[in-house]
């Protein structure tokens, strides 16, 4: 397996950050790729019924993304730090212990989950007339949450050993497995519903496959490590996994966030625009993942950088890898939302006919929208950052800010004094604010800094 040398310590951080970047936003992206494919094929082979019966299970799915995502963000910063302090054997130790966590973390509900998965279904908010097709789809596909838990983690740590292009490829091959079984087991074997969650589940169990035989043999630093089965190895594995999900807490509401986003946008817009405005919003959040994506490849990305030399001290170059992070954000935030604002009509397209009454809602609704990616991206890597620096409260803080305090109630108040585009409003409102709050933390910390430092000439 190819594998990259990558010194933390000394490599110009521009180029570090490229190595890191460019591979780890192709993965992210073509995982995103496969849940907006996994709907235009349903919705085409299946219909309405099949994006509503998938849709009804994703919150479920983003709680185990979101625990998978905090283990492995928590377990890479704190091996990030041990490995610049050449403690090999508790970064090994760190990462054995956040795999096992996410291991018992999703067989254990999947047990209970296959064993009732028609009470699941009716948890979950299904109706009689889906129920057939939610169960369909939890039936097929919740055998893959362990192998989904075992990437989560695993592409942290394959990035901070030194292959990010490996974790790239994890995420390619699977995406490429999952279009492909899709079209196959949908279109030409008429598997509907359960066929789509089929192909899922063989597509991540071939990328967890991957990302685990890595850590297993091939690995450069970070390989697996025997636990021991003492009672005090225990407890001390219990403390070091209970302090990863601390500092990894916000990427888990960053998962919260989105999930909050979809259920609160379609109950706003069924209130004022009806069905027609929740499919609207249901196109919006199939690319919503797309942007959560980017402004997650930006952080990933800086995150060895910046708590590996958080760990040895060179805080000049932890700055310079936060400058650049941000900088990154902004410009793909603006990006992102060009694409928004200038093709709407095209994105539309792909999913209903620009004819269509919900698709005529979305298109006049993106690029109102879209004003807050710049800021949706810029906070996913300001969280990040203060993340790989262990600052667990400003990070958590942020995360709620803009997933709850902020979110919720502009949804609510905001349409009522301007109607529908004061829904599509919501989001970048509560992003923009959440962006100058970091702002302003931010800049009162450093004049903080400032003043200590500076000399009294009194």
């Amino acid at each position: 397996m190819e594998r990259d040398a990558i010194d933390l310590g000394t490599v110009k951080i521009s180029v570090l950050f490229r190595k890191m970047f460019i591979p780890t936003l192709l993965g992210m992206l073509s995982m995103s790729a496969v849940t907006a494919i996994d709907g235009i094929f349903v919705g085409h082979g299946v219909g309405s019924d099949g994006i509503a019966a998938i849709n009804i299970c994703i919150p479920l799915l983003m709680i185990f993304t979101g625990i998978g995502l905090m283990a492995g963000v928590g377990c890479s910063v704190v091996a990030s730090i041990h490995l610049s302090r050449r403690k090999l054997k508790a970064a090994r130790l760190n990462v054995t212990q956040s795999l096992l966590f996410v291991t018992l973390a999703a067989l254990i509900p999947s047990v209970a989950i296959l064993l009732f998965p028609r009470r699941t279904a009716l948890l979950l908010g299904s109706s009689d007339h889906l129920l057939p097709m939610v169960t369909d789809y939890l039936m097929w596909f919740v055998p893959a949450l362990t192998f989904q838990m075992w990437i989560a983690v695993s592409l942290f740590v394959i990035r901070l050993d030194g292959a990010p292009k490996l974790a790239m490829w994890c995420s390619v091959v699977s995406a490429a497995v999952n279009v492909v079984l899709d079209w196959l087991f949908i279109f030409p074997l008429g598997w509907g519903v359960m066929g789509a969650a089929l192909a899922s589940t063989i597509a991540i169990v071939t990328g967890g496959t991957i990302a685990i035989s890595y850590l297993l043999l091939f690995a450069r630093s970070l390989r697996l490590h025997p636990l021991k089965a003492s009672r005090k190895s225990m407890r001390l594995s219990l403390r070091n996994i209970g302090y990863q999900c601390r500092i990894g807490s916000s990427a888990l509401l960053g998962e919260a966030t989105m999930a909050v986003l979809m259920f609160t946008g379609n109950q706003v817009f069924m209130h004022y625009l009806g069905d027609e405005g929740v499919g609207a919003f249901g196109i919006a959040c199939y690319y919503a993942p797309f942007v959560f994506m980017i402004g997650n490849a930006v952080a990933q990305s800086a995150q060895p950088i910046i708590s590996y030399n958080f760990g040895t001290g060179d805080m000049a170059r932890v700055a310079s890898a936060g400058r650049l992070s941000l900088l990154t954000a902004v410009v793909c935030g603006i990006a992102v939302m060009s694409a928004f604002t200038l093709c709407p009509r095209f994105l539309v397209g792909l999913f209903l006919p620009p004819d269509d009454t919900a698709a005529r809602i979305a298109i006049g609704g993106f690029p109102t929208f879209s004003l807050g990616f710049v800021f949706f991206i810029a906070n996913l890597a300001a969280i990040g950052y203060y993340q790989s620096l262990k600052r667990i409260g400003p990070a958590t803080a942020f995360a709620l800010l803009r997933g709850v305090a902020l979110l919720v109630p502009n949804f609510v108040l905001i349409p009522k004094i301007l109607g529908e585009t004061g829904i599509w409003l919501a989001m970048p409102v509560s992003e923009a604010g959440t962006f100058l709050v970091i702002a302003g933390f931010y800049l009162a910390a450093r004049s903080k800094v400032n003043g200590l430092v500076r000399p009294n000439n009194g």
